[in-house]
């Protein structure tokens, strides 16, 4: 028996489109041979907007194909995030904010990153907190026309986001980690105004 670490050997693509699809061989620590497939579209961004003073979130409602075949979903309520494409994170999360929210951005505050589903997929996001005010809604969002998103952007008070994340209708774990983040860091924003 020997005491490597465990290594890929061996990669081969069965899909190549917007992600790729890989079989990779792995070698593991006792020697024997074992397949694993991998999901591969890269690193990615979610950024939770909120502002502070109307103590209010813009979200994105949008049609996701994963949870309809699932089980019929056919929406989800969620941060605006995407694929960190030839930018960095911070200027990745400013760019998606505005597509799908039609915010312009300032300062951000990173939240952490983590391996969304380490099992199958190397996706990496890198997560942000953002305060706004009302007049950084600079036009309308939605998504890119060409990338046939068809997003409706939601404001809600962070009390209803809170509450609908309470009652398990808020299901996409990265607006739940984001959610859960700022609750932590500023559960003054929370409290239903009075």
């Amino acid at each position: 028996m020997t005491t490597d670490a465990p290594r890929i050997r061996a990669t081969r693509v069965v899909h190549a489109g917007w992600a790729r699809y890989l079989v990779a061989d792995v070698v593991l620590p006792d020697g024997a041979s074992a397949t694993r497939e991998i999901e591969d579209h890269g690193r990615a961004v979610a950024v939770l907007p909120y502002d502070p003073v109307r103590r209010t979130t813009l979200m994105v409602r949008q049609f996701r194909a994963p949870p309809c075949l699932a089980d019929g979903t056919l929406a989800l309520l969620e941060a605006p995030a995407g694929r960190l494409e030839e930018d960095d994170p911070e200027t990745c999360a400013r760019r998606e904010a505005h597509e799908e929210t039609g915010l312009r951005l300032g300062a951000l505050e990173p939240a952490g990153w983590a391996w969304t589903m380490p099992g199958i997929s190397t996706e990496r996001i890198d997560y942000y907190l953002a305060p706004y005010a009302a007049d950084d809604r600079v036009a309308a969002g939605g998504g890119l026309a060409s990338e046939n998103e068809q997003i409706t952007v939601v404001e809600l008070s962070l009390a209803e986001a809170a509450a609908r994340s309470n009652r398990g209708e808020i299901v996409d774990l990265k607006t739940l980690y984001l959610l859960q983040t700022l609750r932590l860091r500023r559960p003054d924003l929370f409290a239903a105004a009075g």
